[in-house]
């Protein structure tokens, strides 16, 4: 029998590995502070959101765990295993940057947010694969920090980009569509999406699979149908260990309340920050359009409405300053968590961090400072470090190795159905429940953090002596 050989890699080989990872990460960030913005610019209403949003967790779910299952058996010796689905992922993400911000209408954006998420979720599934193939196991803890780093400086540049460009090539947008400012956040985006993935995969080669390994791979691709990716994660859910279903509780309440923020953030400071309500913005945008068909609209009435939409654009703006401060946070803590982690138990940690978040979103609809508001986001940005990495960690002794490609597809689905469930179901709590009020959104947010932190409890931890083994010394 051959034994595969993995080598461990240095710094920067780690590094350039996972460069690719900042590209899809920038992409996320513009669709997590962007793209609503972008909608109520061609004219959506707050209680439309969650439905315009549908791609994301449905692409997700069917994407992420085929992708895993198809890359699991996959091999070519001109381009490996994941990098195929890794240049395929970008250069379709590439594209869908490139073209979002020319969107003339609401559907065309929609239709757009459909390929960009899928492609996302392409490049994205076989990244996390990858860490397992490429690094031996006391290494892979680091590997995955490493894209935590990466994750956190994506987003990071998405919405300082976004902050920037709105306040220097900013104002209030006369034709009432999309302001210059969100093509050059997009349009960087898309460079960044293609450039990164391609220096991975120049930089990095990939092992092949041992001689025993290859048989096995023509062997199954022999008895492969177009159904066998299916049956591979449905026997893996079947099988699925106990703790998984436990996350999948956590992650219920974790991300219902992550896509509630993700939404409701900027129509919330719009609120609290600026004053500006849903019916001002409409309002605001018909002076616009009046006046912009030729139809007389009072100066008055045209000052206001442009001073409105100036106001909304900031909000953005300022929301982009918010996202992109917590990922510098993520960025700073995601190393520094786990020597706590290693102290108090990752559990412990994953608990109080939950917590500190959900205290955060709480506190923030009572924050009217530009700058104040940026003090809870310490909390945010430590508590997403926390999401990125540590629950993985907990899981992931229970997983066999032989299924890991599968299972991380399983997970993303434990990540994108709450996703799916809140976009079908929260237009209605929104508006019949929460008052139409983005505010209450983000505390209810919070409160559903508080929920997630209190079943993190309840899971039962398998030690793994590998966690975190070496991630603090310098490699070779």
């Amino acid at each position: 029998m051959n034994k595969k050989i993995i080598p461990k890699l240095s710094f920067w080989q780690i590094w350039n590995m996972n460069v690719g990872f900042f590209g899809i990460q920038y992409s996320f960030g513009l669709q997590q502070t962007a793209v609503n913005p972008l909608y109520s610019f061609l004219g959506a209403h707050a209680d439309q959101l969650p439905i315009l949003n549908l791609a994301g967790p449905v692409t997700g779910l069917l994407i992420q765990p085929l992708i895993g299952a198809i890359s699991d058996k996959t091999w070519s010796v001109k381009w490996g295993r994941r990098k195929p689905f890794f240049l395929l992922g970008a250069i379709f993400c590439s594209l869908a940057l490139f073209i979002f911000p020319f969107s003339s209408s609401i559907w065309m954006a929609v239709g757009l947010l459909w390929i960009l998420d899928a492609a996302n979720n392409t490049a994205m599934e076989p990244y996390r694969a990858f860490i397992g193939d490429k690094l031996p196991e006391e290494q892979q803890t680091y590997g995955f920090q490493m894209q935590s780093l990466f994750v956190g400086g994506g987003i990071t540049l998405a919405n300082l980009s976004l902050f920037v460009f709105q306040k220097y090539f900013g104002g209030s947008s006369e034709s009432g569509g999309i302001p210059a400012w969100v093509y050059y956040s997009f349009f960087l985006g898309s460079f960044c999406s293609i450039a990164s993935v391609v220096w991975s995969v120049y930089k990095t080669p990939e092992i092949p699979p041992t001689e025993e390994e290859l048989i096995k791979l023509n062997a199954d691709k022999e008895n492969n149908t177009i159904f066998t990716p299916f049956v591979d994660i449905f026997t893996a859910i079947i099988k699925m260990p106990r703790i998984l279903w436990q996350l999948a509780l956590v992650y219920l309440f974790q991300w219902y309340a992550l896509f509630c923020y993700w939404q409701f953030a900027t129509p919330m400071i719009k609120q609290t920050l600026y004053h500006v309500s849903e019916n001002d913005e409409q309002k605001a945008n018909y002076f616009i359009e009046l006046s912009k068909n030729g139809l007389s609209v009072s100066q008055n009435d045209m000052s206001w409405a442009k001073n409105i939409l100036y106001l909304v654009e900031k909000a953005v703006g300022q929301t982009g300053l918010m996202n992109g401060f917590y990922n510098f946070i993520t960025m700073i803590s995601a190393l520094l968590l786990i020597p706590l982690a290693l102290k108090y138990s990752s559990k412990n940690v994953y608990v109080f961090c939950l917590f500190a978040t959900g205290i955060a979103l709480m506190i923030l609809p009572f924050i009217n400072n530009e700058y104040l508001i940026l003090l809870p986001m310490v909390l945010f940005g430590i508590g997403w470090a926390a999401m990125m990495g540590l629950p993985y960690s907990m899981v992931s002794p229970s997983i066999p190795a032989e299924k890991r490609g599968v299972y991380m597809g399983v997970i993303n689905m434990m990540i994108v159905i709450p996703m799916l469930i809140q976009t079908v179901s929260f237009g209605f709590i929104y508006k019949n429940l929460l008052g139409s009020n983005p505010s209450n959104a983000i505390m209810l947010a919070g409160f559903l953090f508080l929920l997630a932190s209190l079943s993190v409890t309840f899971m039962k931890i398998k030690k793994n002596r590998f966690f975190a083994c070496k991630v603090l010394n310098k490699s070779q």
